[in-house]
């Protein structure tokens, strides 16, 4: 069913249910909001989204009104602009006037909407909220006194990633968003993961930004700068600079790394090669030789990690103890380069630059995340501080000339790079499992595994391998996962075969390319096209399998010796135990 009806004398056609902010945007028409986000449910919190629906004198929401048969929509007049504007002046009216010690400064909703009505002075008295930051968790900032209530961190927290961490207290003119208890974040179920401050339209919730301490580390002579980039950050940085979601700038990112000071640059892709044949052979171990429990489930996102630690600590057996890219690399940056190099090894300072929150507390996570001897990782910055720091440094990013990795830690596989998106780190160990069983690669026609691909939240799938059928599921966004492991769960209690064999998990929604600390604005539009730039990049590659990977065949003949064992287990794998939902 569809329906007709006309916004700002424009005739619009749209499926049944559409939303007035939905359907004015099919005719090019804007209309300002503050609390919906793409995401979400609208909650109609701000008010700033209100139309005229031509007969009586209500102004309802275009966000939460669908647009019906006939409906004869105004989006903008003088009089709604001046409503506009009195809302705006009543939420500024208890916001701290800060802009320019703001972490939004610059990319915040809020300072465009005022600056788009011309708001240029205050004409309510301010009242602020006067209660303290808390840096609890040392990977997120919460600034309770620029919350606007539109509640959009609220509902992420608890509808998409079913961590429930956040929720408002008080009522009317006190009402804050707050963790549940008003407790600190630290001591909430907060996993890190850093979708509020992804969704926050304020500074209200942001990234622990580290760029003062990465700068003081590559002015100090003591220090070798090294540094690692993610998959996902090379389709997301350009965002910052302007360019369309999915552009990747691997070449650039190298060249800027350089500028900065860095004196070694690793890429991250690297080690989710080497991720990769420690958690098929894990895989084959399990599958094939029945040395463990299936289904074996992914280990590479620490805000994943925390989740299952915290809610489902019973099926911490079948987990694999693969650690995530981010510390192999980590451990070998402060082992095997050095040896290879002549480098002093307590010299080397390790940056990593990831999209995600959660890998500031995944440096802390267990003593195993030192097991160089020291901080495998020695600070990690979000792909968004990244893009503050070749700012502040005056290069001129996007002219740069493109630039390759050092070799030892450098080399990928289109299969390591797909690991930003979800799905893919399923693809990248199915390829290299079939290998493991079969002897032979997957042919040309069957590398693409597409039924892992995509946004829906939950994909299933059956994979031929040699004379038998791996079953697998891939999930992304945590309200995805409960049911997964409620049925995990059943047949391992009822002694029942597994559902899948082989399970993989990103706590965010579309995987690491949707990360808490990637550029603002990220939708499922975003989302789609920056997994597309990975894809793309995949398709072009020559080498395509981790397991062919010549650097990740030299690490293992030259220092780690056979996969899960020997000094490849001590630096590459971990351990986990279960923790209380509500930290002490």
């Amino acid at each position: 069913m569809s329906v007709t009806a006309t916004i700002n004398g424009l005739e619009v056609t749209v499926p049944e249910g559409t939303s007035i902010l939905e359907a004015a945007r099919q005719v090019q028409v804007r209309i300002p909001t503050l609390c919906k986000h793409q995401d979400l449910f609208p909650s109609s919190a701000c008010g700033l989204c209100i139309v005229k629906t031509g007969t009586g004198k209500k102004m309802p929401r275009a966000c939460a009104t669908a647009l019906e048969e006939g409906m004869d929509i105004t989006t903008h007049d003088a009089e709604l602009t001046e409503v506009r504007r009195a809302t705006l002046e009543l939420i500024l009216s208890n916001h701290p006037n800060a802009c320019q010690t703001c972490g939004r400064n610059g990319d915040c909703e809020l300072q465009d909407r005022a600056g788009e009505f011309g708001i240029r002075q205050d004409y309510l008295p301010r009242r602020v909220t006067d209660l303290p930051c808390d840096d609890s968790t040392g990977s997120l900032i919460l600034d309770f006194s620029k919350c606007i209530k539109c509640g959009r961190c609220v509902q992420v927290c608890q509808e998409v990633q079913n961590v429930w961490a956040l929720s408002f207290l008080d009522r009317g003119i006190n009402t804050r968003m707050a963790p549940a208890g008003d407790i600190t974040l630290a001591e909430s179920p907060c996993i890190r993961c850093g979708q509020c401050s992804a969704h926050c339209p304020t500074g209200a919730i942001v990234e622990n930004d580290e760029t003062a301490t990465v700068w003081e580390a590559l002015r100090d002579p003591g220090k070798i700068c090294t540094v690692q980039i993610a998959p996902s950050v090379r389709v997301a940085l350009g965002e910052a600079f302007g360019l369309p979601p999915g552009t990747n700038l691997t070449g650039k990112i190298y060249s800027a790394l350089r500028r900065l000071g860095f004196k070694a640059i690793f890429d991250t892709t690297f080690a989710a090669d080497l991720t990769i044949i420690e958690e098929a052979s894990e895989f084959v171990a399990r599958f094939v030789e029945g040395k463990g429990e299936l289904p074996l489930i992914t280990s590479c996102c620490p805000a994943w990690v925390d989740y299952l630690e915290k809610n489902f600590s019973d099926l911490i057996p079948l987990f694999s103890t693969a650690k995530s890219p981010q510390q192999m690399l980590g451990a070998l940056a402060k082992t095997y380069y050095p040896e290879k190099t002549g480098l002093p090894a307590d010299q080397i300072y390790q940056v990593s630059i990831m999209p995600c929150t959660a890998k500031k507390y995944e440096l802390e996570r267990t003593e195993e995340m030192q097991s160089s001897g020291r901080p495998d990782v020695d600070v990690v910055l979000t792909t968004r501080e990244f893009a503050r720091m070749i700012k502040q440094s005056g290069v001129d990013f996007l002219n740069l000339p493109d630039e390759k990795a050092d070799s030892l830690l450098g080399e990928y596989s289109g299969a390591g790079l797909i690991f930003g998106n979800t799905g893919g780190v399923m693809e990248a160990a199915l390829r290299t499992a079939f290998n493991k069983v079969t002897g032979e690669n997957l042919p040309p026609e069957g590398i693409n595994i597409t039924p892992v691909r995509g946004l829906e939240g939950i994909k299933t799938a059956t994979i031929p391998v040699a004379d038998t059928k791996v079953r697998v599921a891939v999930a992304h966004g945590l309200a995805n996962v409960e049911n997964l492991l409620l049925q995990v769960r059943e047949a391992r209690d009822q002694n029942k075969p597994p559902p899948w064999h082989f399970i993989e998990v990103m706590a965010c929604p579309g995987g690491c390319i949707g990360g808490g600390g990637q550029p603002y604005g990220v939708c499922n539009e975003v989302r789609q096209k920056r997994m597309q730039g990975l894809l793309d990049t995949d398709e072009k590659m020559a080498l395509r399998f981790s397991h062919e990977n010549p650097e990740i065949l030299q690490v293992y003949d030259e220092f780690l010796g056979e996969p899960l064992t020997g000094k490849a287990h001590e630096l590459l794998h971990t351990s986990y135990q279960p923790r209380p939902i509500y930290q002490k």
